[in-house]
C-alpha cells in the first residue's frame, strides 16, 4: 500500500494505538491533536516525535484524517472542520465510532472528501500492549463502493479483518459489542466484590479460569453452554443467593435479578426448565426487588 499521510484528531486510547500501528507499517503520522494531559502523554509514548497541533492544522496537512473523538463530539468536530475549510476534496475522512455510520460525515462528504466509518471491535488500554491485539481484530466498516477497496487495504495494514455494516444497522452492531464487552466488565467486577466479601484474598484468580471457560463455551455453543441454578431449576439456591446479595452487596441485586430473568426466559423457551419451576423462580426474583412495604418493613427474597 502506498504510504499514507495521516492526521489524528483525538489522541485517545484508540487513535494513538491505530496511528502507532500504521506508523509501524511505514505510514507517516503528520500531526496529532489532543488537549488533555492524558492524550499528550499517550501521543508522546506511542507516537514519539509527532507534533501536536490544532485540529484544523491537522486536517489541512493530511491525506487521511482519522477522527477518534467521543461519539457525542463527532458531529460537532466534523461540522467545524468542514466550515473552517480544513477538509479538502479527495481526502479520506475516517472515524472510529461504533454507533455512527457515514451520515455524521456528510459535511465533509459535501466538500468532496471520501468518508469511512471504521470501528475496531476491541477494547483498548491506550498502550503498546494494544498493538498485538489488532492482529485478527474485526473492524466494523461502513463505506461506499468506491471506498471499500481502500478500507480493505487499511484494515489489512492494521492486521485485522472487515465486517461490512450497513448504515442503518450501525446502532445495532454497536449495541451488541457494548452489551457484551462493557456489561461484562460490570458483571465481573460485581462477581469479584461478592467473592471478596465471602473472604477470597484474590477473587480474580478464582474467577479467571471459570470465566475463561464460560466465555469459550458460550462462544462455541451458545445457550447450550448455560449451567448453574437457573438452568437446573434450583429455586432454593436462587433464593439463598438473593438473600446473601441483599445483605452483603445490595447494589448488585438488581443486575443479578435482571440477568437471572433473562437466563430463565432462554432456558424456558428451549424446554430445559419446566414452566411450573420457572414460575417459582420468577416469584422469588420478583420478591427480591419488589418495593418495600409502606410501613417500612424490610422485605427479603423469602417473603
Amino acid at each position: 500500500m502506498t504510504p499514507l499521510r495521516v492526521g489524528v484528531i483525538g489522541a485517545g486510547r484508540v487513535g494513538s494505538v491505530l496511528a502507532a500501528a500504521l506508523r509501524r507499517r511505514g505510514h507517516v503520522i503528520v500531526y496529532v491533536a489532543g488537549e488533555s494531559d492524558a492524550s499528550k502523554g499517550r501521543a508522546a509514548a506511542l507516537l514519539p516525535g509527532v507534533p501536536i497541533s490544532k485540529p484544523t492544522a491537522v486536517a489541512r496537512e493530511c491525506d487521511v484524517l482519522l477522527l477518534t473523538v467521543p461519539d457525542d463530539m463527532l458531529d460537532n468536530v466534523v461540522t467545524q472542520l468542514s466550515a473552517s475549510g480544513a477538509i479538502h476534496r479527495g481526502q479520506y475522512v475516517v472515524h472510529t465510532s461504533g454507533s455512527h455510520g457515514l451520515r455524521v460525515l456528510e459535511p465533509a462528504t459535501r466538500l468532496g472528501a471520501r468518508p469511512l466509518a471504521l470501528h475496531p471491535a476491541m477494547t483498548f488500554s491506550g498502550t503498546d500492549r494494544d498493538l498485538g491485539r489488532l492482529v485478527d481484530c474485526v473492524f466494523g466498516v461502513t463505506a461506499g463502493p468506491d471506498e471499500r477497496p481502500w478500507a480493505d487495504d487499511v484494515v489489512a495494514e492494521l492486521g485485522g479483518s472487515v465486517m461490512w455494516v450497513p448504515e442503518e444497522l450501525r446502532g445495532l452492531y454497536h449495541a451488541g459489542l457494548a452489551h457484551g464487552a462493557n456489561h461484562l466488565v460490570t458483571l465481573v467486577t460485581q462477581a469479584m466484590e461478592l467473592l471478596g466479601a465471602a473472604g477470597a484474598d484474590d477473587p480474580s484468580a478464582i474467577l479467571r479460569p471459570l470465566l475463561q471457560a464460560a466465555l469459550d463455551n458460550a462462544l462455541a455453543e451458545g445457550d447450550s453452554a448455560l449451567t448453574g441454578p437457573i438452568v437446573r431449576g434450583d429455586v432454593n439456591t436462587v433464593r439463598a443467593h438473593l438473600a446473601e446479595i441483599a445483605r452483603s452487596a445490595p447494589d448488585t441485586l438488581p443486575s443479578y435479578v435482571a440477568l437471572a430473568r433473562a437466563t430463565l426466559d432462554r432456558v424456558v423457551t428451549d424446554g430445559r426448565v419446566l414452566p411450573i419451576r420457572a414460575t417459582a423462580i420468577r416469584r422469588v426474583l420478583d420478591a427480591a426487588v419488589r418495593p418495600a412495604p409502606a410501613d417500612g418493613t424490610r422485605r427479603t427474597p423469602t417473603s
